[in-house]
Protein backbone atom coordinates (compact mmCIF):
# COMPACT_ATOMS: atom_id res chain seq x y z
CA UNK A 1 0.00 0.00 0.00
CA UNK A 2 1.36 3.18 -0.70
CA UNK A 3 2.32 5.59 1.28
CA UNK A 4 -0.18 8.47 0.18
CA UNK A 5 -2.86 6.06 0.48
CA UNK A 6 -4.96 6.48 3.58
CA UNK A 7 -4.18 4.07 6.01
CA UNK A 8 -7.14 2.05 7.51
CA UNK A 9 -6.85 -0.47 10.43
CA UNK A 10 -9.05 -2.85 12.69
CA UNK A 11 -10.43 -2.55 16.18
CA UNK A 12 -13.30 -3.63 18.96
CA UNK A 13 -16.53 -1.36 17.83
CA UNK A 14 -17.22 1.89 20.58
CA UNK A 15 -20.15 2.88 21.64
CA UNK A 16 -19.74 6.35 19.18
CA UNK A 17 -19.62 4.06 16.18
CA UNK A 18 -23.10 3.53 16.38
CA UNK A 19 -24.42 5.65 13.96
CA UNK A 20 -21.78 4.98 11.67
CA UNK A 21 -22.39 1.09 12.21
CA UNK A 22 -26.00 1.96 11.00
CA UNK A 23 -25.18 4.06 8.45
CA UNK A 24 -22.82 1.51 6.60
CA UNK A 25 -25.50 -1.64 7.48
CA UNK A 26 -27.71 0.90 5.23
CA UNK A 27 -25.30 0.21 2.33
CA UNK A 28 -25.66 -3.43 2.34
CA UNK A 29 -28.14 -5.07 -0.51
CA UNK A 30 -29.97 -7.99 -0.03
CA UNK A 31 -29.95 -8.07 3.37
CA UNK A 32 -27.45 -10.13 5.62
CA UNK A 33 -28.77 -12.37 8.60
CA UNK A 34 -26.33 -11.14 11.45
CA UNK A 35 -26.72 -7.24 10.00
CA UNK A 36 -30.31 -6.93 10.02
CA UNK A 37 -30.84 -2.93 9.15
CA UNK A 38 -32.79 -2.20 12.78
CA UNK A 39 -31.06 0.37 15.03
CA UNK A 40 -32.31 -1.28 17.89
CA UNK A 41 -30.94 -4.32 17.25
CA UNK A 42 -27.76 -2.82 16.40
CA UNK A 43 -27.03 -1.18 19.23
CA UNK A 44 -27.95 -4.67 21.46
CA UNK A 45 -24.92 -6.66 19.36
CA UNK A 46 -22.77 -3.41 20.01
CA UNK A 47 -23.54 -3.48 24.09
CA UNK A 48 -22.67 -7.16 23.83
CA UNK A 49 -19.21 -6.61 22.03
CA UNK A 50 -18.71 -4.38 24.78
CA UNK A 51 -19.40 -6.83 27.48
CA UNK A 52 -17.35 -9.27 25.81
CA UNK A 53 -13.61 -7.76 25.68
CA UNK A 54 -13.32 -7.06 29.40
CA UNK A 55 -10.48 -8.83 30.98
CA UNK A 56 -10.88 -11.91 32.57
CA UNK A 57 -12.60 -14.48 30.71
CA UNK A 58 -11.23 -18.17 30.42
CA UNK A 59 -13.57 -19.98 28.73
CA UNK A 60 -15.63 -19.78 25.57
CA UNK A 61 -19.18 -18.65 26.37
CA UNK A 62 -22.23 -16.20 24.65
CA UNK A 63 -19.78 -13.52 23.99
CA UNK A 64 -19.39 -12.13 20.64
CA UNK A 65 -17.02 -9.57 19.70
CA UNK A 66 -17.83 -7.02 16.70
CA UNK A 67 -14.95 -5.54 15.23
CA UNK A 68 -14.87 -2.55 12.49
CA UNK A 69 -12.70 -0.90 10.30
CA UNK A 70 -11.82 2.73 10.22
CA UNK A 71 -10.18 5.12 8.38
CA UNK A 72 -6.96 6.40 10.56
CA UNK A 73 -7.34 10.35 10.14
CA UNK A 74 -11.14 10.57 10.38
CA UNK A 75 -12.31 7.15 12.29
CA UNK A 76 -14.69 6.58 9.29
CA UNK A 77 -16.63 3.50 9.56
CA UNK A 78 -16.22 1.58 6.55
CA UNK A 79 -16.49 -2.24 7.15
CA UNK A 80 -17.31 -4.56 10.45
CA UNK A 81 -16.46 -8.24 11.49
CA UNK A 82 -17.88 -10.31 14.51
CA UNK A 83 -16.72 -13.27 16.08
CA UNK A 84 -19.33 -15.38 18.21
CA UNK A 85 -17.48 -17.36 21.04
CA UNK A 86 -19.60 -20.34 20.98
CA UNK A 87 -23.09 -21.10 19.16
CA UNK A 88 -25.79 -22.70 20.38
CA UNK A 89 -26.27 -22.40 24.46
CA UNK A 90 -30.33 -21.73 25.03
CA UNK A 91 -31.02 -20.96 21.23
CA UNK A 92 -29.46 -23.56 19.61
CA UNK A 93 -27.69 -23.55 16.42
CA UNK A 94 -29.52 -24.72 13.67
CA UNK A 95 -28.35 -26.53 10.26
CA UNK A 96 -29.58 -29.14 7.52
CA UNK A 97 -26.68 -32.01 7.74
CA UNK A 98 -26.56 -33.95 4.28
CA UNK A 99 -26.28 -37.15 4.84
CA UNK A 100 -25.84 -40.15 2.36
CA UNK A 101 -27.99 -43.21 2.51
CA UNK A 102 -28.05 -46.28 0.55
CA UNK A 103 -31.19 -48.08 -0.94
CA UNK A 104 -30.85 -51.33 -2.51
CA UNK A 105 -33.07 -53.79 -3.44
CA UNK A 106 -30.73 -56.82 -5.39
CA UNK A 107 -34.17 -58.51 -7.24
CA UNK A 108 -34.23 -55.36 -9.36
CA UNK A 109 -30.85 -54.47 -9.28
CA UNK A 110 -31.11 -51.60 -7.43
CA UNK A 111 -28.02 -50.08 -5.55
CA UNK A 112 -27.57 -46.37 -4.97
CA UNK A 113 -26.73 -43.50 -2.82
CA UNK A 114 -29.07 -40.37 -1.73
CA UNK A 115 -29.09 -37.17 -0.21
CA UNK A 116 -31.23 -36.60 3.00
CA UNK A 117 -31.42 -33.46 5.08
CA UNK A 118 -31.50 -34.33 8.45
CA UNK A 119 -32.53 -30.94 10.92
CA UNK A 120 -29.70 -30.66 13.45
CA UNK A 121 -29.95 -28.75 16.71
CA UNK A 122 -26.97 -27.78 18.37
CA UNK A 123 -26.79 -26.44 21.92
CA UNK A 124 -23.13 -26.89 22.15
CA UNK A 125 -21.35 -25.72 19.03
CA UNK A 126 -18.11 -24.08 18.04
CA UNK A 127 -17.24 -20.55 17.43
CA UNK A 128 -17.89 -18.89 14.37
CA UNK A 129 -17.30 -15.67 12.27
CA UNK A 130 -19.78 -13.58 10.39
CA UNK A 131 -21.07 -10.05 9.85
CA UNK A 132 -18.32 -9.35 7.79
CA UNK A 133 -19.03 -6.06 5.24
CA UNK A 134 -16.96 -4.04 3.72
CA UNK A 135 -18.59 -0.72 2.02
CA UNK A 136 -18.52 -0.91 -1.90
CA UNK A 137 -16.55 2.54 -1.91
CA UNK A 138 -13.52 0.43 0.25
CA UNK A 139 -12.70 -2.58 -1.61
CA UNK A 140 -9.31 -2.60 -2.75
CA UNK A 141 -5.91 -2.40 -1.41
CA UNK A 142 -6.31 -5.82 -0.08
CA UNK A 143 -8.92 -4.14 2.95
CA UNK A 144 -10.96 -6.97 2.64
CA UNK A 145 -8.98 -9.58 3.39
CA UNK A 146 -7.49 -7.26 6.00
CA UNK A 147 -11.24 -7.24 7.26
CA UNK A 148 -11.41 -10.99 7.40
CA UNK A 149 -8.52 -12.42 8.10
CA UNK A 150 -7.19 -9.67 10.92
CA UNK A 151 -9.39 -11.34 13.56
CA UNK A 152 -8.10 -14.51 13.41
CA UNK A 153 -4.88 -12.83 14.88
CA UNK A 154 -6.93 -11.76 17.82
CA UNK A 155 -8.93 -15.69 18.22
CA UNK A 156 -5.01 -16.49 18.00
CA UNK A 157 -3.91 -14.21 20.91
CA UNK A 158 -6.98 -14.73 22.99
CA UNK A 159 -7.74 -18.78 22.39
CA UNK A 160 -9.33 -19.52 26.13
CA UNK A 161 -11.91 -16.97 24.97
CA UNK A 162 -12.72 -19.51 21.70
CA UNK A 163 -13.95 -23.11 20.83
CA UNK A 164 -10.97 -25.00 19.26
CA UNK A 165 -12.77 -25.52 15.74
CA UNK A 166 -14.59 -22.37 14.02
CA UNK A 167 -17.35 -22.56 11.47
CA UNK A 168 -18.54 -20.11 8.95
CA UNK A 169 -21.90 -20.12 7.72
CA UNK A 170 -21.54 -19.20 3.88
CA UNK A 171 -24.16 -16.85 2.63
CA UNK A 172 -26.55 -18.95 -0.12
CA UNK A 173 -27.66 -18.56 -3.68
CA UNK A 174 -30.62 -16.08 -4.17
CA UNK A 175 -31.77 -15.03 -7.67
CA UNK A 176 -31.81 -11.54 -9.33
CA UNK A 177 -35.25 -11.04 -7.63
CA UNK A 178 -33.71 -11.64 -4.40
CA UNK A 179 -35.65 -14.94 -4.08
CA UNK A 180 -33.91 -18.58 -2.61
CA UNK A 181 -35.40 -21.31 -4.65
CA UNK A 182 -34.32 -23.69 -1.32
CA UNK A 183 -36.77 -21.56 0.57
CA UNK A 184 -38.95 -21.25 -1.89
CA UNK A 185 -39.01 -25.15 -2.45
CA UNK A 186 -38.50 -26.82 1.05
CA UNK A 187 -39.82 -23.67 3.78
CA UNK A 188 -42.75 -21.53 2.19
CA UNK A 189 -45.16 -24.74 2.29
CA UNK A 190 -44.46 -24.41 6.12
CA UNK A 191 -43.61 -20.83 6.76
CA UNK A 192 -45.92 -19.28 4.89
CA UNK A 193 -43.81 -16.04 4.54
CA UNK A 194 -41.04 -15.06 1.95
CA UNK A 195 -37.25 -15.47 2.34
CA UNK A 196 -36.36 -11.78 3.61
CA UNK A 197 -38.67 -11.99 6.06
CA UNK A 198 -37.92 -14.88 8.07
CA UNK A 199 -34.11 -14.15 7.29
CA UNK A 200 -35.01 -10.65 9.24
CA UNK A 201 -36.43 -12.71 12.00
CA UNK A 202 -33.56 -15.60 12.81
CA UNK A 203 -31.54 -12.07 11.88
CA UNK A 204 -33.14 -10.57 15.27
CA UNK A 205 -32.62 -13.33 17.41
CA UNK A 206 -36.56 -14.19 17.15
CA UNK A 207 -35.66 -18.60 16.60
CA UNK A 208 -38.63 -19.74 18.28
CA UNK A 209 -40.29 -20.08 14.90
CA UNK A 210 -37.73 -21.86 13.71
CA UNK A 211 -38.56 -24.99 15.90
CA UNK A 212 -42.24 -24.29 15.55
CA UNK A 213 -42.05 -24.72 11.73
CA UNK A 214 -39.26 -26.18 9.90
CA UNK A 215 -40.02 -29.31 9.27
CA UNK A 216 -38.96 -32.33 11.53
CA UNK A 217 -38.56 -34.88 9.63
CA UNK A 218 -35.47 -35.81 7.22
CA UNK A 219 -36.19 -34.72 3.45
CA UNK A 220 -35.39 -36.41 0.41
CA UNK A 221 -33.29 -34.35 -1.87
CA UNK A 222 -34.41 -36.11 -4.62
CA UNK A 223 -37.92 -34.64 -4.13
CA UNK A 224 -37.05 -30.87 -3.95
CA UNK A 225 -37.55 -29.27 -7.12
CA UNK A 226 -34.63 -29.09 -9.52
CA UNK A 227 -34.17 -25.35 -8.63
CA UNK A 228 -33.48 -25.97 -4.90
CA UNK A 229 -31.47 -29.19 -5.67
CA UNK A 230 -29.04 -27.15 -8.05
CA UNK A 231 -28.47 -24.21 -5.36
CA UNK A 232 -27.76 -26.77 -2.01
CA UNK A 233 -24.02 -25.79 -1.06
CA UNK A 234 -24.02 -23.01 -3.48
CA UNK A 235 -23.07 -19.59 -2.62
CA UNK A 236 -24.55 -16.07 -3.62
CA UNK A 237 -22.20 -14.58 -6.07
CA UNK A 238 -21.08 -11.94 -3.80
CA UNK A 239 -19.89 -14.53 -1.58
CA UNK A 240 -17.44 -16.50 -3.73
CA UNK A 241 -14.49 -14.33 -3.28
CA UNK A 242 -15.30 -14.95 0.86
CA UNK A 243 -15.61 -18.63 0.10
CA UNK A 244 -12.69 -18.84 -1.75
CA UNK A 245 -10.31 -17.21 0.71
CA UNK A 246 -11.41 -19.24 3.85
CA UNK A 247 -10.91 -21.89 1.41
CA UNK A 248 -6.85 -21.34 1.10
CA UNK A 249 -6.89 -20.26 4.72
CA UNK A 250 -7.54 -23.59 5.82
CA UNK A 251 -11.06 -23.89 6.19
CA UNK A 252 -13.23 -27.08 4.25
CA UNK A 253 -16.41 -27.11 3.62
CA UNK A 254 -18.78 -29.57 6.06
CA UNK A 255 -21.66 -31.73 5.70
CA UNK A 256 -23.93 -29.22 6.76
CA UNK A 257 -25.86 -26.11 4.86
CA UNK A 258 -27.84 -23.37 6.05
CA UNK A 259 -31.74 -24.27 6.88
CA UNK A 260 -33.10 -21.19 4.89
CA UNK A 261 -30.86 -20.89 1.78
CA UNK A 262 -28.98 -23.86 1.76
CA UNK A 263 -25.50 -21.97 1.73
CA UNK A 264 -22.79 -24.22 2.66
CA UNK A 265 -20.89 -24.54 6.35
CA UNK A 266 -17.28 -24.12 6.42
CA UNK A 267 -15.47 -25.83 9.10
CA UNK A 268 -11.67 -25.69 10.79
CA UNK A 269 -9.23 -25.93 13.42
CA UNK A 270 -8.26 -22.78 14.84
CA UNK A 271 -4.42 -23.95 15.15
CA UNK A 272 -5.43 -25.32 11.37
CA UNK A 273 -5.94 -21.93 10.23
CA UNK A 274 -3.20 -20.44 8.12
CA UNK A 275 -3.06 -16.81 9.45
CA UNK A 276 -2.89 -18.09 12.71
CA UNK A 277 -0.39 -21.22 12.52
CA UNK A 278 2.04 -18.94 10.70
CA UNK A 279 2.00 -16.01 12.67
CA UNK A 280 5.25 -14.81 14.06
CA UNK A 281 6.04 -12.86 17.48
CA UNK A 282 8.60 -10.40 17.70
CA UNK A 283 9.63 -7.36 19.77
CA UNK A 284 9.78 -3.81 18.31
CA UNK A 285 13.61 -3.16 18.37
CA UNK A 286 12.88 0.49 16.72
CA UNK A 287 10.34 2.42 15.52
CA UNK A 288 11.36 4.94 12.56
CA UNK A 289 10.25 7.61 10.86
CA UNK A 290 9.74 5.64 7.79
CA UNK A 291 11.03 1.80 6.59
CA UNK A 292 12.87 1.88 3.07
CA UNK A 293 10.60 0.79 -0.12
CA UNK A 294 9.76 -2.39 -0.68
CA UNK A 295 8.22 -4.39 -3.38
CA UNK A 296 7.00 -6.94 -1.07
CA UNK A 297 3.51 -7.29 -0.19
CA UNK A 298 2.31 -5.62 3.16
CA UNK A 299 1.64 -8.10 6.31
CA UNK A 300 -1.15 -8.38 8.85
CA UNK A 301 0.71 -6.66 12.07
CA UNK A 302 -1.62 -6.41 15.52
CA UNK A 303 -0.69 -6.20 18.86
CA UNK A 304 -1.87 -8.17 22.01
CA UNK A 305 -3.96 -6.53 23.16
CA UNK A 306 -7.95 -6.41 24.31
CA UNK A 307 -7.68 -3.34 22.84
CA UNK A 308 -7.18 -4.68 19.66
CA UNK A 309 -5.45 -3.08 16.57
CA UNK A 310 -4.51 -4.63 13.15
CA UNK A 311 -3.36 -2.93 9.91
CA UNK A 312 -1.58 -3.78 7.01
CA UNK A 313 2.38 -2.57 7.44
CA UNK A 314 5.93 -3.50 6.65
CA UNK A 315 8.95 -5.04 9.35
CA UNK A 316 11.94 -4.85 8.82
CA UNK A 317 14.71 -7.26 10.76
CA UNK A 318 16.76 -5.39 12.95
CA UNK A 319 20.88 -5.85 13.61
CA UNK A 320 20.39 -5.85 17.06
CA UNK A 321 17.36 -8.63 17.14
CA UNK A 322 13.56 -7.69 17.00
CA UNK A 323 12.22 -5.52 14.25
CA UNK A 324 11.54 -2.43 13.08
CA UNK A 325 8.29 -0.83 12.13
CA UNK A 326 7.83 3.15 10.94
CA UNK A 327 6.14 5.57 13.48
CA UNK A 328 2.49 5.88 11.10
CA UNK A 329 2.26 1.76 12.10
CA UNK A 330 3.26 2.00 15.47
CA UNK A 331 0.46 4.81 16.15
CA UNK A 332 -2.33 2.68 14.23
CA UNK A 333 -1.67 -0.32 16.65
CA UNK A 334 -1.12 1.81 20.06
CA UNK A 335 2.49 -0.07 20.38
CA UNK A 336 5.94 1.59 21.60
CA UNK A 337 9.36 0.16 21.36
CA UNK A 338 9.98 -2.82 23.51
CA UNK A 339 6.68 -4.60 23.21
CA UNK A 340 5.84 -7.08 21.04
CA UNK A 341 3.44 -7.29 17.94
CA UNK A 342 2.04 -10.33 15.91
CA UNK A 343 2.50 -10.48 11.92
CA UNK A 344 1.25 -13.03 9.09
CA UNK A 345 1.80 -12.80 5.77
CA UNK A 346 -1.54 -12.24 3.38
CA UNK A 347 -1.89 -14.98 1.12
CA UNK A 348 -2.21 -13.54 -2.40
Amino acid sequence: MESSTPRFYIRPIRESDLDGLTGLVATIKDNLTSLPYDHNYLEERLQLSLRSFVPGIRRPGGEYYLFVMVEAETEQVVGCCGVVAKVGGYDPFYTYEVREERVVHPPMGIEKTVDVLHLKMDHRGPSEIGSLYLHPDFRLHGLGRLLSMGRFLFIAEFSERFEQEIVAEMRGYIDESGSSPFWDALCVPFFGTDFRTADVLSGLGDKEFILNLMPKYPIYVDLLAPAAQSVIGKVHTNTEPALKMLLSEGFERSECIDIFDGGPMLRARTDHIRVVRDRDIQTVFKIVDALPETEHAPLLLANHRLDFRCCLGHVIEAEAGGIMIDQATARLLHVTEGETIQFAAQRT
